[in-house]
């Protein structure tokens, strides 16, 4: 049981502009996204029960908001799990770019933790919160961010980079 609660030290990459992933699992969605502020792209990572559950801070900034939503827990490698399911939502203000990371409850997930509360100041690769069991962790950037995953791959929360803030 002490596999699933997991939360190994991680070796941040330094670099200016960079979006780190904030979850350990396999990448599912790549691509646009329209929502409240406009345009923007996603990246969607599914999280299976073997992988580590905690979640890291993509970005350096000030959290604007982090807010708890009930929802269902449909699996959380379908599509639908991204709107339909109980889910966590953290903005945090990293210079004059907005980063969304929502960590989402799988069918067998049922409990989640986020450390982080409005006006908190933290750094990239901080821990954010806690997924237990499978889950589905999305992170949404500027449009004008260069992505640099794929669906298929592989991430490590706070070493693999997804992403560079071009604005």
């Amino acid at each position: 049981c002490l596999i699933f609660f997991r939360d190994p030290d991680r070796i941040i990459p330094p670099g200016e502009n960079l979006i780190l992933s904030p979850a350990d699992g396999k990448v599912v969605f790549v691509g646009d996204e329209t929502g409240s502020e406009g345009e923007a792209k996603q990246v969607s990572i599914f999280l299976s029960i073997f992988n580590v559950h905690a979640n890291r801070v993509p970005v350096s900034g000030v959290v604007k908001k982090a807010s708890y939503s009930k929802g269902k827990f449909l699996a959380a490698f379908k599509e639908e799990a991204s709107k339909a399911n109980e889910q966590t939502e953290i903005h945090i203000a990293s210079g004059e770019s907005l980063i969304k990371v929502k960590q989402i409850a799988g069918i067998v997930a049922r409990r989640i933790i986020c450390y982080l509360k409005e006006g908190d100041e933290v750094l990239r690769g901080d821990r954010l919160g806690y997924i237990r069991f499978g889950s589905r962790t999305e992170i949404v950037v500027p449009s004008d961010t260069r992505i640099r995953v794929s669906v298929g791959e592989k991430v490590t929360g706070g070493q693999t980079i997804i992403g560079e803030l071009l604005g």
